[in-house]
């Protein structure tokens, strides 16, 4: 199965169980890995046979930044839900990071997989 892949997509989200985060907007950073089969949009060369990214960054961004999850372990599940529903995707893989989360490391957060 071939893979579109979304590296580094940061958003801005309400996110984290102390009371300090729920009066901020804090830095996440995505990366999504979704199973589509390339072969038509490479044939037809149509964006509209394709698994489309931008769309996909889009909705990803529209519902993150109106979450307010607790978890990174709750945002991560409901957004790989959201992409299998509403995207022509068998599998996805998702790593969500949440930069500056604990000192001393670059980022702390949850690696899934997800399929139909």
């Amino acid at each position: 199965m071939d893979h579109v892949f979304i590296e580094g997509l940061e958003i801005e989200a309400l996110i984290g169980i102390y009371d300090w985060e729920r009066s901020i907007r804090q830095p996440l950073v995505f990366d999504l890995e979704m199973a589509f089969d390339n072969r038509v949009p490479a044939a037809s060369d149509a964006i509209g046979d394709t698994l489309d990214y931008a769309a996909v960054c889009e909705r990803i961004s529209q519902f993150v930044g109106q979450s307010g999850f607790g978890l990174v372990e709750t945002l991560a599940e409901r957004v790989a839900a959201m992409v299998l529903d509403e995207f022509k995707v068998s599998r996805v893989r998702l790593k969500l990071s949440k930069p500056g989360a604990i000192r001393n490391a670059r980022a702390v957060g949850v690696c899934i997989e997800r399929s139909r």
